[in-house]
């Protein structure tokens, strides 16, 4: 089995490598202060547009996107380029247009969108001019399980009408998220896995409502777009807008969330990676009861702990995406699952780690790391629960031996 990574990847990481370093690291005060002045802080700030005009100039753009629409990269060879730009998530996925939801929704209308609804939506958004959201959660249910979700989309002659409230609508804050994708159901007495569908929902059509920001442990998340409460009221949108047929809505929510997952992981593994650079920093430059912290054991476990966590963690993550692009995602169940339990928690423990290390101020805004545990800590909730995919994995295991 051969570990290293092609001549693509490893031009692709060098050049990623060298654009944070020179420009995302010291963008992120910047965009703090931004954030702090802005009259807007949900709406897409200056920084990041300058960013954005970089990566594209340096060929860093839609990385993501297999197929010519992006730059044609498998799972694997993209995987350790998602890895680097979790190394700074508020920064350097939205400047590389990499950045959730729109990755989801624009393979998702890449694959399954008609050739209107690609020209409409998909371009603006391969061209970075406009954001997306995907509403799906909704407060009422438990939409963990799609087969819960309580939006009723209803056709009506040429029309269909979509009622329902959706919350922590991720991205749906900022002013240029003119599209939604909103999964609902189209029949509730059909076989379970064939009620739902998803329709297309500009931001500005009447009875969308926007109705306040959704906090994520106290962070607003105004960098990424902010996550939102929003209530369908009636909305009309012409039957055009059906993405797929009528009833693939779970199929598509499968096919959207498979490459998503393999990015979510990768990112946090960057996470991870930059903890543990800051933890050595601070290790190194910081005495307590007459020697470094580097010299005390409890630190030193800490760091060769990480490190081999974080090492097993991106084998496993790597095999993930090496079996997507050889067998598909429903060979790589297995490995899917396991991931998605595996990396929230391994990174989460890493951060708290690093939080320790750097006393009050690893809880405070003068480093990154408190933000970064919010944002992993939340992945245990917001791709499912730890237990929805710990309960699939293990049925999947015992069918092995009925």
């Amino acid at each position: 089995m051969d570990f290293a990574y092609d001549a693509v990847t490893e031009d692709y990481r060098r050049r990623l490598l060298g654009f944070l370093d020179e420009h995302v690291y010291p963008a992120e005060a910047v965009l703090a202060e931004q954030v702090a002045t802005a009259g807007d802080p949900w709406d897409t700030l200056p920084v990041v547009e300058e960013l954005k005009t970089k990566a594209r100039e340096q060929g860093l753009w839609n990385l993501f996107l297999p197929g010519d629409r992006g730059a044609g990269l498998t799972n694997l060879q993209y995987a350790p380029l998602a890895e680097i730009t979790g190394r700074s998530p508020h920064l350097a996925p939205i400047a590389t247009n990499c950045a959730a939801p729109d990755t989801g929704n624009m393979e998702l209308l890449s694959e399954f969108g008609t050739p209107e609804q690609r020209q409409r939506w998909l371009e603006p958004l391969l061209a970075g001019e406009i954001r997306s959201a995907f509403a799906m959660t909704e407060p009422d249910v438990a939409s963990s399980d799609a087969r819960n979700i309580a939006t009723r989309i209803e056709r009506d002659g040429d029309e269909y009408v979509i009622t329902g409230r959706k919350w922590f609508i991720s991205g749906a804050m900022n002013p240029r998220c003119r599209v939604f994708i909103v999964m609902g159901k189209t029949d509730p007495g059909a076989e379970p896995h064939r009620q739902q569908s998803m329709v297309v929902v500009p931001r500005d059509t009447p009875g969308v409502e926007v109705k306040r920001a959704m906090t994520v442990f106290g962070y607003g998340d105004e960098e990424s777009g902010g996550h939102a409460e929003i209530v369908f009221d009636r909305v009309r949108v012409p039957v055009e807008n059906l993405v797929g047929g009528e009833g693939d809505g779970f199929a598509i929510a499968q096919a959207r969330l498979g490459p998503g997952r393999i990015h979510h992981c990768m990112r946090a593994i960057g996470m991870a990676e930059r903890a543990i650079e800051l933890m050595c920093r601070r290790a190194l430059s910081r005495v307590a009861f007459g020697k470094p912290l580097g010299e005390q054991g409890v630190v030193q476990d800490w760091i060769a702990e990480s490190r081999v966590r974080v090492e097993q963690l991106r084998q496993l993550v790597l095999k993930t995406a090496w079996l997507m692009d050889t067998v598909g995602n429903k060979g790589a169940h297995t490995e899917i699952q396991a991931i998605k339990i595996a990396t929230p928690s391994t990174v989460e423990w890493v951060l708290d780690k690093a939080v320790q290390l750097h006393g009050a101020g690893g809880v405070s805004q003068d480093f990154p790391l408190a933000s970064l545990w919010a944002g992993v800590r939340t992945l245990r909730l917001a791709d499912g629960p730890d237990e929805v995919h710990k309960r699939s994995l293990a049925r999947r295991e015992l069918a092995k031996y009925r």
